[in-house]
């Protein structure tokens, strides 16, 4: 009978990490949008700028959190940018699926939004 071994710490899916790269990710959006809330309350911006804004804040976030889990697995480091953009994604839908009270229109901005945070995550992995 052979003897098995557990994964290392460099093989396999380390939630933990993944969750707090998550987390951090999170913060960073928070306190963007707190920045862009006063902006606007001060400045009076418009739909156009607050719409760019918000996707620079997402892409940001990805792009951070992306980094953060890139420099923590050290191999394949663009794909797990892109598992930690798309998970920013799917926790993002879903939080807007229940704020929305069941009503999802599922269109261009919905794919444009899902692109941009993978796309961010993959971007940190690799520059990481």
């Amino acid at each position: 009978m052979e003897h098995m071994e557990w994964p290392s710490n460099k093989e396999g899916i380390p939630v933990a990490f993944l969750l707090k790269s998550l987390l951090f990710s999170y913060i960073l959006t928070g306190v963007l949008l707190a920045i862009l809330a006063f902006l606007l309350y001060k400045l009076g911006l418009s739909e156009k700028i607050v719409s760019a804004a918000m996707i620079v804040i997402y892409v940001a976030a990805t792009f951070f959190g992306g980094f953060v889990t890139g420099k923590k697995m050290g191999s394949r480091k663009f794909l797990w940018g892109l598992v930690m953009g798309g998970a920013y994604f799917l926790i993002l839908a879903v939080v807007s699926l229940c704020a929305g009270k069941g009503s999802v229109q599922i269109g261009n901005s919905f794919f444009t939004t899902l692109a941009l945070c993978a796309g961010g995550g993959m971007l940190g992995g690799m520059l990481s």
